[in-house]
């Protein structure tokens, strides 16, 4: 019977990181099912805007490996992460890898974009823009499909890696293979 490789755990997530993913996670899916124009829509979108905004300060204030200079995903780090992949190579990270890195910033950014055509749409000069509720509308699709190709990928590279990526979400703890 092979033995499994020795673990060590390792402090990721900071409080802050876990409270901002799972509340950003439950305003966008309240956000879902909750009828459009209506108050809780918008004080969701408000709430999931300001959690984004409170992450970008964190990003710059926060723990080591909730701040951009430790993870941002330059072309470089980009480069060097997809072609470790496709060469079947380990290159196990602490905290976000290059395109984990990449699609938390897209994630936000859509998340900010919806916050923004959102509030324009309650302004008295665009609130009848059909134009505006459409792009509204495809940015909410494209942050769906954003938000499954996440996951999708987070339980990916949970499995080549040997991490449990989404319990280290819950728990602030990734246990890394001990080489």
């Amino acid at each position: 019977m092979k033995s499994l490789p020795a673990t060590q755990p390792v402090r990721v997530w900071d409080p802050f990181v876990r409270f901002f993913h799972w509340s950003l996670v439950g305003c966008v899916l309240l956000n879902f099912v909750v009828e459009e124009g209506e108050a809780l829509h918008r004080a969701l979108g408000y709430a999931a805007s300001g959690l984004v905004g409170a992450r970008i300060l964190w990003g710059f204030v926060g723990t080591r490996y909730a701040r951009f200079a430790d993870f941002f995903p330059t072309p470089a780090r980009l480069r060097r992460h997809f072609a470790n992949l496709l060469a079947g190579r380990e290159t196990p990270y602490v905290g976000h890898n290059p395109a984990g890195a990449a699609m938390m910033l897209a994630l936000m950014t859509c998340v900010l974009l919806l916050g923004l055509t959102g509030h324009l749409q309650t302004t008295e000069s665009l609130g009848d823009s059909e134009a505006l509720e459409e792009v509204h509308e495809a940015l909410a699709s494209g942050l769906l499909g954003l938000a499954g190709l996440h996951a999708a990928a987070a339980l990916v590279m949970g499995w080549l890696e040997g991490t449990n990526l989404i319990g280290a979400m819950i728990t602030g703890v990734k246990r890394r293979k001990v080489r």
